[in-house]
């Protein structure tokens, strides 16, 4: 109950001064622009530039200088909002993590570049399937994804199965816990012999407006749980694990997306996988 209503209080916090810049913005800029656009592209254009720069740089920059401070059960947006929950790990390393998702079907995603964006919006155009579409990036212990997988759904549009992950270390001697996963000391790169790629699994399903922004994002599938099961099923099925445990980041919870109406329901657990060795 507690988290529920500090979640509404921030978000409040964000939706006010994001209605004062719509306003500011339509009352000085769109007439600015539109003499010299035709109205309806005038809005458009407002909109665009409020939506998608002008508000997301103000609270971006609220965060570096009041950067979140949580237990990491949930990874964040650039703007600091609650996204997907934290809900499965694979440990190995890069290579291996890369080999064993293309094994099971897994695609690794593109980087979120202009260019790659602008194939992903033809490809929703042209209804042409793009396996390694980019995705949003989403943060953890205060940087975006390492890596993201990705898995089309056939013949649903923009819904895919998708996973990030960020790597870290952890004490391999001790049993595998949440203050045994060193985040803050992790090494200068991602190429490590043993990481533990801590994951972030959804599925999504549509698209929606942002609450505070009117931003279009993806929505994703209330049910998370389900998709770390895949995970760890595929894996298994290629008989690529070697063991596996579950560690509990919190009790189950119901966390509310910044996606208009969304939320996700999560059990609180990261089942964490330990991929085989490759045999010399």
């Amino acid at each position: 109950m507690i988290g529920n209503v500090s979640r509404f209080a921030k978000r409040l916090v964000v939706l006010v001064p994001g209605i004062i810049i719509a306003y500011l913005s339509f009352r000085n800029l769109l007439p600015y622009i539109h003499r010299r656009l035709p109205i309806g592209f005038a809005i458009f254009v407002t909109y665009v530039l409020v939506a998608y720069i002008f508000i997301p740089a103000l609270f971006r920059g609220y965060r570096i200088l009041r950067p979140a401070k949580h237990v990491p059960f949930y990874c964040v947006t650039p703007d600091g909002f609650a996204s997907d929950p934290i809900n499965v790990g694979i440990i190995g390393t890069r290579r291996q993590l890369i080999t064993a998702m293309e094994a099971a079907g897994w695609s690794v995603a593109d980087p979120h570049t202009s260019k790659n964006m602008s194939r992903q919006v033809l490809s929703f155009i042209f209804r042409r399937e793009y396996r390694n579409a980019p995705v949003s990036n989403l943060y953890l212990f205060g940087r975006k994804q390492d890596i993201a997988f990705e898995i089309p759904v056939a013949g649903a549009g923009v819904s895919r199965h998708h996973t990030r992950f960020w790597a870290t270390t952890f004490e391999e001697k001790k049993r595998l816990a949440v203050h045994t996963i060193h985040w803050h000391h992790r090494k200068s790169h991602v190429y490590g012999d043993n990481l533990l790629w801590v994951g972030a699994a959804s599925l999504d399903v549509g698209l929606a407006p942002i609450r505070h922004n009117f931003q279009l994002t993806h929505l994703i599938h209330p049910d998370t749980n389900q998709e770390r099961e895949l995970i760890v099923a595929q894996l298994r099925k290629q008989h690529l694990v070697d063991r596996q445990t579950v560690i509990t980041l919190d009790k189950p919870y119901r966390l509310m997306n910044r996606a208009l109406t969304a939320y996700a329901n999560a059990d609180g657990m990261m089942r964490v996988v330990w991929l085989k060795k490759s045999k010399p």
